[in-house]
């Protein structure tokens, strides 16, 4: 059952009683709090549906521990290493990260003793294609690599999501696919390096809106040069990350192809989805990045009315349902502009830890940085749970004997 004391310790009236305080006196409703012996963790909704005990529990990344098989994997816009902790339990080798921002390279040096070619000591630009060619041949890789290629070229050119707020005709619409000057092109010059290195099998990850863009022009343009290159490629693969064991809605197309005639077979879908709440529950105070945002009384007074899955208009969040997965992570942050969900039975945003709880991070897997781009690190991420059954699914596929 999902321990939550705000279900208990103060009332509606209480909290009120306490908000008012803070508007009367101008005291911070933290330090009222505080003075009180009481944090924003024993506050709560005017509208609580009781926890429940259902069957669907939260699948950890380590229930996906496959035996090791050491076929090596070069991972190319790593970010924080959501998809590369998937195939790291599913057997596979890591043989380099390449990554151009620095904060998510300290975050992979600081939780794995993996290479990684970025910031400081490396440039870690997919666009510059040589050089990062020759980083990868100054580690021992060569052209007809036995092993796989994978990446998610920045998705923000092909989003539908990151530009619901601007209108096309505004300078922050982001959503201009592959005439973006910079992040989209990054997809072709991954397509460089495959075609550059020939590794015996390739993943691509990105948003549903990179098919549908151009009429599917540039995307076929992918196709034909990878195919013209000797690969099998099997259809975009759409899936939703709910549908695999990730208690979140989010999803995402993955390209997968083999030089050669193999063909991928897809992973099952499980056969229940797993509620938020399965995954939000007893999280420790001592885990890292498991800090909470300290809300004004005012946003507290607009949070506490908001009923199951809906949204505070103001400030432009979301009360999660704890009965279903969660709406889809977002690369938000805890002040200035960005925004996670507010926890289905506290009125406050989630913590780091509690978004990377509903992406299938490893609770001992720590982000560094700031706080708000510890949050742009786990929203940015593929779901380790869902990488996890990608991966096997390649190596079943492909190099399974």
């Amino acid at each position: 059952m999902f321990s939550c004391k705000a279900q208990s310790i103060m009332t509606e009236k209480e909290i009120s009683s306490l908000i008012r305080k803070t508007f009367v006196n101008g005291n911070d409703l933290n330090y009222l709090l505080a003075e009180n012996g009481l944090s924003y963790d024993d506050l709560r909704y005017e509208t609580n549906p009781l926890p429940q005990i259902l069957e669907t529990e939260y699948k950890t990344l380590s229930s996906y521990e496959k035996s090791y098989h050491g076929v090596p994997v070069v991972s190319f816009f790593s970010g924080c290493g959501g998809l590369d902790l998937g195939f790291e339990v599913s057997g596979f080798k890591h043989i380099a990260l390449i990554e151009h921002n620095e904060i998510f390279c300290d975050t992979l040096r600081h939780n794995r003793d993996w290479e990684v070619i970025g910031p400081p000591f490396f440039d870690g630009d997919i666009s510059n294609r040589f050089e990062i060619a020759n980083n990868l041949k100054s580690i021992g890789i060569e052209k007809g690599f036995n092993g796989v290629f994978v990446g998610g070229p920045p998705c923000q050119p092909f989003s539908i999501a990151s530009n619901q707020r601007f209108a096309k005709s505004e300078k922050n619409f982001k959503r201009v696919g592959f005439e973006h000057e910079t992040n989209g092109n990054l997809l072709f010059d991954f397509v460089w390096q495959i075609k550059h290195f020939l590794p015996k099998a390739f993943l691509i990850e990105n948003v549903p809106g990179l098919i549908y863009l151009d009429g599917g022009e540039q995307v076929n343009k992918v196709y034909m040069e990878l195919k013209k290159a000797g690969y099998t490629i099997n259809l975009p693969f759409k899936v939703n990350a709910a549908h695999y064991s990730v208690p979140q809605q989010r999803e995402r197309v993955f390209i997968i192809g083999y030089r050669g005639k193999k063909i991928f077979k897809e992973p099952k879908k499980s056969k229940e989805v797993i509620p938020c709440y399965s995954a939000l529950n007893n999280i420790d105070d001592k885990c890292p990045n498991h800090i909470t945002r300290k809300h004004k009384a005012n946003s507290v007074a607009r949070y506490i009315k908001l009923d199951v899955g809906k949204r505070d208009m103001l400030g432009r969040v979301d009360r999660l349902d704890p009965f279903l997965p969660s709406k889809t992570v977002i690369a938000g942050g805890t002040s200035g502009g960005g925004r996670s969900h507010l926890h289905p039975y506290i009125p406050r945003t989630l913590s780091v830890r509690e978004c990377a709880r509903l992406q299938t991070f490893p609770d001992d897997f720590e982000f560094t940085g700031s706080s708000a781009r510890q949050f742009t690190q786990v929203g940015n991420a593929i779901p380790p749970v869902l990488a996890a059954q990608l991966a096997s699914a390649i190596y079943e596929s492909y190099f399974k004997t």
